[in-house]
């Protein structure tokens, strides 16, 4: 495998490249901090148009790892991987040992878990050529329902503080994205008595919603205008920015979508505009507490507390907004600052 550094401008430690041609893997691990401890982040698999559009994903996500982690003051660094590629991969065993191969060169700096476009089982592989994986199988498997419950609890905090109660009976609630969180999310919302309205470019995912929530689904395009309490960004990021936020109508923002605001600015749009949003960070940190069954040895109900937490974590941020007149995507970003200082 062929592996250099990439020089970047930006305050990474390390970015690294990693090519077999062979096999047509092409990857890139990104080394936001480890100034807590090894930079975690997982392996994201996607169609990226060029080399240059992942290696500015991987470094968005990297660093929102570390703000995440630092958030929850947890001993972790930031990273992020991402393969280019598409989640119709003929050969995963062959790809996903080359990644294991690219991770164990390292040396532990970075450890990995699924993310878009992976799973437990490609976690198994990567776990052939490296001990630096979580997410596995034989761990808590798929995040995916911890992260959902995380933000359905950051929801809750969201309600507490802008309707002064958590209740989501009869709240209606903007779904983009019906993938693992999505469904999942839908899942807690729907047994709360919320009403969803859902939207995926996979439609099949959508028809399961409607026959196990009584979902009603929007094209695609349409999510983003509907009239509804709460949008919640499930998919892909960026998704706040200037030709989005004059379209929504809703008064909360929360989902499980990373790096959900295109730039830091668009926080602050949305404070203007009186839309509660919820830092992405707060709120889907509960596939990161899952996989600390693997990295720092947590029992199944360390878990389970730490991801009903969140609705502290994020009412704490609600609330130093509030009190500061900032962003909230400010206040998230000097609680974490302060524990990063503070480590």
């Amino acid at each position: 495998m062929e592996i250099y550094e990439k020089t970047t401008n930006s305050e990474h430690e390390k970015v690294f490249i990693g090519r077999d041609p062979a096999i047509g893997y092409h990857g890139i691990i990104a080394i936001h901090s480890t100034a807590r401890g090894p930079a975690v982040g997982g392996t994201r698999v996607w169609h990226y148009a060029n080399e240059d559009d992942a290696l500015i994903d991987a470094l968005r996500l990297s660093r929102g790892m570390t703000y995440k982690n630092a958030l929850a003051a947890l001993p972790l660094g930031g990273g992020k991987a991402v393969v280019i590629g598409d989640n119709n991969i003929l050969d995963r065993d062959a790809i996903f040992s080359a990644h294991g191969r690219f991770v164990e060169t390292l040396g532990g700096d970075f450890i990995t878990a699924e993310d878009v476009g992976t799973s437990p089982s490609d976690m198994e592989i990567v776990r052939r050529e490296t001990s630096h994986v979580a997410g596995l199988l034989s761990g808590t498997g798929d995040p995916s329902p911890f992260t959902a419950r995380g933000v359905f609890r950051a929801m809750q905090a969201a309600a507490q503080h802008a309707w002064k109660s958590e209740e989501l009976s009869g709240v209606t609630v903007a779904l983009q994205g019906c993938g693992n969180v999505g469904y999942n999310l839908a899942k807690n919302l729907h047994a709360a008595g919320a009403k969803l309205i859902v939207s995926d470019v996979d439609s099949q995912k959508t028809l399961r919603l409607v026959d196990e929530f009584d979902a009603v689904v929007v094209e695609s395009h349409a999510i983003l205008g509907v009239r509804a309490d709460i949008f919640a960004p499930c998919a892909l990021g960026a998704v706040i920015n200037d030709h989005s936020i004059p379209q929504l109508h809703a008064q909360i923002v929360a989902g499980a979508a990373n790096n959900q605001l295109l730039e830091d600015r668009h926080g602050e749009i949305l404070k203007e505009r009186g839309i509660l949003y919820v830092p992405d960070y707060a709120a889907n940190s509960g596939g990161v507490f899952s996989g600390c069954v693997g990295l720092l040895d947590w029992k199944p109900e360390h878990v389970a507390r730490k991801v009903n937490e969140i609705y502290d974590t994020v009412l704490n941020i609600l609330e130093l907004a509030s009190a500061e007149n900032i962003s909230t995507n400010k206040a998230a970003d000097r609680i974490a600052e302060n524990n990063f200082r503070h480590r």
